[in-house]
């Protein structure tokens, strides 16, 4: 479960598509308290995904190859695939011109609930239902699956609390570094797109066909 869910989080973590729009609420007007309520929603976001999933268990894991320990492993072998087949869609995908999203002129007109719920809206919701099904195996009886759960939620969040806490200690380098920042992840967007849903998804769809073996 541990390794899992550091591939999952890793790959949820630097995801270019969240972080461009964080960096674009760091940079607008009252880009801290954006960059904030965004930063929550977006740890909130994954810990109630997991709370539901203890609930659902009890916070204990199922037998292997029970009912719902291969509905879990069926599930992640499931996202696998569909990240493969994305990320090779993606691949073969005519370049498209680079640019900021069309949302992106909005950012320094919204309010703190707009950046909050960008954060929802954002999250890679493939990624986040394989950590789902991962977290069915967590036993609340362990200290080390505590830990594992929680070093999960911060890693996922990592890259925009770097940026967070960057943009409270040295404002004026921030905006300047993570508009270039922006700049280089709008123009490589797609190659990191790609390359996350095909590592992400050959680790699950290998991760899965082995558990229901």
């Amino acid at each position: 479960m541990v390794v899992d869910l550091v591939v999952i989080g890793t790959a949820i973590t630097f995801g270019p598509l969240h972080n461009s729009a964080c960096m674009l609420l760091l940079t607008s007007a009252r880009g801290v308290h954006k960059g904030l309520a965004f930063l929550l929603s977006w740890l909130a976001n994954l810990v109630v995904v997991i709370a539901c999933v203890l609930l659902l268990t009890g916070g204990t894991p199922p037998e292997r190859h029970s009912t719902p320990s291969t509905a879990a492993d069926a599930a992640k072998l499931a996202i696998g695939v569909g990240l493969v087949l994305f990320g090779g869609y993606r691949l073969r995908r005519p370049p498209r011109p680079h640019g900021p999203p069309r949302w992106a002129a909005r950012i320094d007109r919204a309010s703190l609930g707009t950046a909050a719920a960008l954060a929802w809206l954002l999250q890679p919701w493939g990624l986040v239902a394989a950590g789902a099904a991962t977290v069915v195996n967590a036993d609340l009886s362990s200290v080390s699956d505590w830990l594992a759960l929680t070093g999960y939620c911060v890693l996922a969040t990592l890259s925009l609390l770097a940026m967070e806490l960057y943009t409270v200690w040295a404002p004026a380098a921030a905006r300047t570094r993570l508009s270039a920042l922006r700049t280089w992840l709008e123009q490589h967007q797609e190659q990191l797109v790609v390359t996350l849903s095909l590592l992400a998804g050959l680790w699950l769809t290998a991760g899965g066909i082995l558990a229901l073996v």
